[in-house]
């Protein structure tokens, strides 16, 4: 499944909006391909929808956006508005969150959250039909949409119908993304192991399978650096990097990735101090091996030689984990990225 051409985009938490287009513009400016909003305590469609406005050309996306909360028509109906507004420049991401965040903080279903968001997927891509043609007609196993008038249409637009990526750690959903996505978001931890081990060939049967090929499934990489030209400019970015890798490392449903890294029983001695407590003690599980091993390291010169070397041909797009901040060195960052993406 080899991939020529890197993108790279910056990863940011959505700001205040008031402050969403100042960073927009300034990561238009630093010469990055696009902007993705992850979605916390705030939602990443509003924060696309500013940026759209202030930047245009500027590639969106969600990385990911919560889907089972929204049903597959409102999530259609605010992608189909996102699209037009980017002039066809944004990317609907999706993940399914975990059962406790959906059940108990938004009050939805969670049960089988694979199929569940597979029939999801489906199911928005038929409403986007739909907005084309007037006619909605799907039926799947969770969701069933049969009714649209022209008063609930927003109609046809010039831009071609959205990309829809999941997120997805496991064997199933990497081939589930390979058979009905459009991409799949990597988690963090997808270092170039775990993305030739599982990555590449469950996407590839999932693209098989759907008479496709695996090239037309874009792989969004997040990636963790550590970037100065001294020892003491990177040591911070090392600290950070060594606590990120400790908080999702902690999470057993991506326990083997490290595993398989060579790290075994890493989230287990995670877990047992952050079941007593002690947070220092959880940062002190990851060692410069494991980032040797999950984070790009390297002086600003050799950072774009060095992300190329980790990423190209397994990576659609790259994007940058840890790049926003003092805009000193997000202008530097900017530059590295269009270094790459002019290879």
């Amino acid at each position: 499944m080899y991939r020529s051409t890197v993108q790279v985009d910056v990863m940011t938490i959505p700001q205040p909006l008031a402050q969403v287009g100042e960073v927009a513009k300034l990561t238009q400016a630093s010469g990055f391909d696009g902007l993705l909003f992850t979605e916390t305590g705030r939602t990443a469609y509003l924060s696309a929808a500013v940026a759209a406005q202030v930047a245009p050309g500027l590639q969106l996306s969600t990385g990911v956006a919560v889907a089972f909360p929204r049903s597959p028509f409102v999530t259609a109906a605010t992608t189909w508005e996102l699209q037009e507004a980017t002039n066809g420049n944004f990317r609907l991401g999706l993940g399914t969150q975990v059962r406790k965040h959906v059940e108990q903080r938004y009050g939805a279903a969670f049960s089988r959250p694979g199929p569940r968001l597979r029939d999801y997927v489906l199911a928005v891509k038929a409403c986007f039909a739909a907005f084309r043609t007037g006619t909605l007609d799907y039926h799947g196993a969770f969701y069933d949409l049969d009714f649209i008038t022209p008063q609930w249409n927003p109609g046809p637009i010039e831009a071609p119908d959205p990309k829809v990526d999941i997120a997805a750690v496991n064997p199933w959903m990497l081939r589930m993304a390979g058979e009905v996505a459009d991409g799949v978001h990597i988690h963090p931890l997808g270092e170039p192991g775990y993305l030739a081990r599982h990555v590449a060939p469950n996407v590839a049967a999932g693209a098989t399978k759907s008479g496709r090929s695996p090239s037309e499934v874009a792989v969004i990489v997040p990636v963790m650096t550590i970037v100065g030209d001294s020892e003491e400019e990177r040591r911070n970015e090392r600290e950070y990097v060594r606590a990120s890798l400790s908080f999702y490392g902690s999470t057993p449903n991506y326990a083997f990735i490290m595993d398989e890294a060579g790290f075994e029983g890493t989230t287990a001695r995670i877990r047992e101090k952050q079941k007593a407590g002690d947070f220092t003690g959880m940062t002190a599980q990851i060692t410069d091996e494991h980032i040797a091993a999950f984070a790009t390291e390297a002086t600003w010169d050799g950072l774009a030689d060095a992300l190329l070397a980790k990423y190209e041909g397994s990576a659609t797009r790259i994007v940058l984990y840890n790049a926003i901040g003092d805009p000193q060195r997000f202008a530097r960052y900017g530059e590295v990225a269009q270094r790459i993406s002019a290879r």
